[in-house]
């Protein structure tokens, strides 16, 4: 194929000093980059929006590295080979890895794992992504889950949340889901099978969530932390699991809330486990749970939702929705054509 002598990137404009706003990004044209030894070039087909991004802009989270303006803002896509092959990749091979947010990366060949072509790039980058992954480790491995047991997940409708609420069911567990709407709790037992669904911001919320868990919490798969997290927290029973996957209501903001009461407390009175992890945690077994999370979707026990946006432009708001509550599902950024 001829390549265009440009392309499109979003650069990260400034560093939001509060809630998040499209003019922190801005678009440039750059020259097409150019692989060296061991790299592949890429054309971007899709990428996806998580809110753990947002705490690598606040440089809250490891992992992402120090946050600086100037620079191509990182995300995960799936993308085309579009050089010569490397080693096993041939080019066409649609591959999953940092792509950032652009039309065209440069990427070491070992970092990139090549994706099935029939199935959506949407798929590979929600359900059987990191996002899909990290719920299936989070409530798996993390909460170790039992059929029978009371299960709670926060941000629910959220791109992590709905996995893990139906990786529970598929589990055998009762799953209450936590939404931000009256629409997005319903929708959790209307469309994903969640048996109860409840709205975060009722003025009834507290009697709701105490009418929802009449047998108490067994593991709470944490994706806000402050007040709910401190509200599951009085809830859960003896032994039970608390999976700490994200901090929400406190990624969004330059004065966030205070930590929940109880702590330590609680966990110690009635012998709650409380663990952080992060999906990097098992990323030798990444394998083992696409190929189980493929399983229940065609099964039809796991149902993907996606948020879904078009072109590059696209993303900076995709991103200022997905942490305004607006999205429901993964947010995928349409790039290119396959």
């Amino acid at each position: 194929m001829t390549l265009p002598a440009e392309h499109r990137q979003v650069l990260i404009a400034s560093l939001p000093a509060d809630r998040l706003q499209t003019s922190n990004f801005e678009v440039r044209m750059a020259p097409i980059p150019v692989p060296g030894e061991g790299e592949v070039l890429c054309r971007t087909v899709a990428i996806t929006i998580g809110a753990g991004q947002r705490a690598g802009l606040q440089g809250s989270a490891s992992y992402a590295g120090a946050p600086e303006a100037g620079r191509v803002m990182g995300g995960t896509g799936v993308a085309e080979v579009v050089s010569a092959g490397v080693g096993a990749l041939r080019t066409g091979d649609l591959v999953w890895g940092q792509t950032g947010w652009q039309e065209y990366s440069v990427m070491r060949a070992k970092d990139l794992t090549v994706v099935d072509p029939s199935v959506s790039a949407a798929d590979h980058l929600g359900v059987l992504g990191l996002n899909g992954v990290t719920a299936y480790f989070g409530v798996t491995e993390i909460g170790r889950v039992q059929s029978g047991e009371t299960f709670v997940v926060s941000a629910a409708a959220g791109s992590v949340g709905h996995v893990a609420g139906q990786v529970a069911k598929a589990l055998g567990a009762r799953v209450v889901g936590i939404a931000g709407s009256d629409e997005k709790a319903a929708m959790l037992v209307d469309v994903l099978g969640f048996d109860v669904g409840l709205n975060r911001k009722s003025a009834d919320f507290r009697n709701d969530f105490r009418a929802a868990t009449p047998n108490r919490i067994d593991v709470y798969f944490d994706n806000t932390g402050g007040e709910l997290l401190e509200s599951a927290l009085f809830r859960m029973n003896q032994y039970g699991r608390v999976v700490c996957c994200g901090v929400a209501s406190q990624y969004d903001t330059s004065t966030p809330g205070p930590g929940p009461r109880g702590v330590p407390g609680l966990l110690v009175n009635n012998r709650v486990r409380m663990e952080g992890f992060l999906v990097f945690d098992f990323e030798q077994r990444y394998a083992e749970a696409r190929a189980q999370l493929s399983a229940w979707m065609s099964a039809g026990r796991l149902r993907a939702l996606t948020a879904d946006y078009v072109g590059l432009d696209s993303a900076p708001q995709a991103f200022v929705d997905l942490l305004a509550g607006v999205t429901s599902g993964t947010p995928i950024v349409q790039v290119g054509s396959t």
